[in-house]
């Protein structure tokens, strides 16, 4: 026998207010006997705390419990047989959060998931498992409150310009000018700018532009905030050419990224690294906050 959930639109996508509306596909190979057939639509807020951060706050345990968004149950066949071949079982349901809550987009994080899905379940007797099948959907919103505006952000990467760095003799001479075309970007758009190595003494292995989700869990006794890399790319290999321009260009990951979000029980931030890695595999890294929007 065969479970399984087909969703009317294929690609899964839906915003606060639509219906999502489907089929429960049943394939059987001779009568199933059954005790009903139920289907849930829930969306779960699942927070998490790094191994660095446990223990730290006792307050925290209260606040990581999973913060449910959207919650429906519905009986959609009652006890009795399906016939051998196919059975089909049509559902909708409205996409509304539960009262004082508010749909945010889909995102899988390590520390911070927001996800959704329909879950349906054949009940059967005692002698026999029940039957599960899940299906996952995405949640986008466009209503955000304020259209994301161009920031572009001139930088300079050089000896004199790094932080948390205790001995600077030891650091080759060199010098990195560039921009980004904005650090306020739509999601859906891609991160762009552009490079160029002025001079530098020590040869270069590799240029990297490394994008990190920051993950911040907790409540007003404290917060356990994380950094962790979602893509890393190479945009120069090797000893690149001085004083010539290298394009930036990144396309942000579906799921891995939302826009820019917070909340009283966590928040989510994006940065990107430049990353410059010596011949010694030395680096230095520049850091930049980015907002993403959905508009």
């Amino acid at each position: 026998m065969a479970l399984d959930i087909r969703l009317k639109k294929v690609n899964k996508i839906y915003r606060e207010g639509d219906v999502v509306s489907g089929l429960v596909i049943i394939q059987t190979k001779g009568e199933l006997q059954h005790q009903g057939v139920s289907l849930v639509m829930e969306g779960i807020v699942s927070l998490q705390l790094s191994s660095k951060s446990v223990g730290l706050f006792e307050a925290f345990y209260n606040s990581l419990k999973p913060i449910n968004l959207l919650n429906y149950n519905v009986e959609v066949a009652k006890p009795g047989k399906f016939p051998s071949g196919k059975t089909e079982i049509p559902f909708e349901l409205p996409l509304r959060p539960k009262a004082g809550k508010s749909l945010y987009e889909t995102y899988h994080g390590v520390f911070v998931s927001i996800q959704y899905c329909i879950r349906v379940e054949i009940k059967r007797s005692l002698l026999n498992k029940d039957l599960q099948k899940q299906c996952e959907f995405i949640v986008e919103n466009k209503d955000q409150e304020e259209k994301c505006k161009l920031k572009p952000v001139n930088f300079t990467i050089a000896p004199d310009t790094l932080t948390n760095v205790k001995d600077k003799q030891h650091i080759p001479r060199f010098k990195v000018k560039g921009r980004l075309d904005s650090s306020c970007l739509q999601i859906t758009k891609p991160l762009t700018g552009e490079l160029m190595v002025e001079y530098c003494d020590a040869p270069i292995k590799s240029i990297e532009i490394q994008l990190v989700r920051v993950e911040t869990c907790g409540c007003a006794e404290g917060f356990a905030k994380d950094a962790t890399e979602i893509q890393n790319i190479q945009i120069g290999d090797g000893d690149v050419c001085r004083g010539m321009m290298i394009p930036i260009y990144m396309i942000f990951p579906r799921l891995f990224t939302c826009p820019s979000l917070s909340t009283n029980n966590f928040k989510i931030d994006f940065e990107i690294n430049i990353v410059l890695v010596f011949h010694d595999d030395h680096l230095v890294t520049e850091n930049f906050p980015l907002k993403l929007t959905r508009f």
